[in-house]
């Protein structure tokens, strides 16, 4: 108790603006242990050590929390993505170009594990402003893989792209969730890149033949 007294005093003495990380890495912790129903606010305060209201000092209520939270999760996810991407796509060669995207979402994911369960597994709480803002991310992601498929079956002349390419966006996303959660989750034998490397082939051939 006279430990617990002393972390609150110390978190006293914090501005909102520094105690707003510690309170995002106490929320990721609930969050992740309980989900969207069991992270409250005074259950934050418990994790972080501190009051409730120094919870609320820093935000209003538990979706502007959360929002923060995934907000900080998806920037670390997706950058981490972005960055391993090749600037320049191969559109030659499809398989290496599926194949590199796939191993850096992996890589990115299995290397924060827990940005990926807030990013993906989110989207499974109900109609929570934290799902809605999840979808709201991945429809962007879908567009840019939407772009990025309309390129490449236009350089082999694909007809009736602007119908075929939406379909080919959503099984490339739904693939790469799938995979995460398979590594992630499911601890299937398979590293980043022998799993990339696995599915880009067998995606390859279908896209091809279709």
């Amino acid at each position: 108790m006279a430990q617990d007294r002393a972390v609150r005093r110390r978190a006293a003495h914090l501005g909102p603006e520094k105690r707003r990380p510690l309170i995002l890495d106490s929320a990721l912790q609930v969050y992740l242990a309980h989900g969207y129903r069991g992270t409250s606010m005074q259950a934050v305060a418990d994790a972080a050590g501190v009051t409730k209201p120094v919870v609320y000092e820093c935000f209003r209520n538990r979706d502007e929390l959360l929002l923060a939270l995934l907000g900080r999760e998806e920037k670390r996810l997706f950058d981490a993505v972005i960055a391993a991407l090749p600037k320049m796509p191969d559109f030659e060669n499809l398989e290496a170009l599926i194949g590199q995207g796939l191993e850096a979402f992996l890589i990115a994911a299995t290397e924060a594990p827990d940005s990926w369960r807030v990013v993906f597994e989110s989207s499974r709480t109900s109609d929570s402003p934290v799902a809605k803002r999840v979808r709201a991310a991945r429809e962007t992601i879908l567009g840019r893989l939407r772009d990025l498929v309309v390129m490449y079956l236009a350089t082999i002349k694909v007809e009736d792209t602007e119908r075929k390419a939406p379909v080919l966006a959503e099984l490339l996303a739904s693939i790469c969730e799938s995979c995460g959660r398979m590594l992630i989750v499911e601890k299937q034998p398979w590293t980043p890149a022998e799993l990339a490397a696995y599915v880009s082939r067998l995606m390859t051939l279908g896209v091809k033949r279709a």
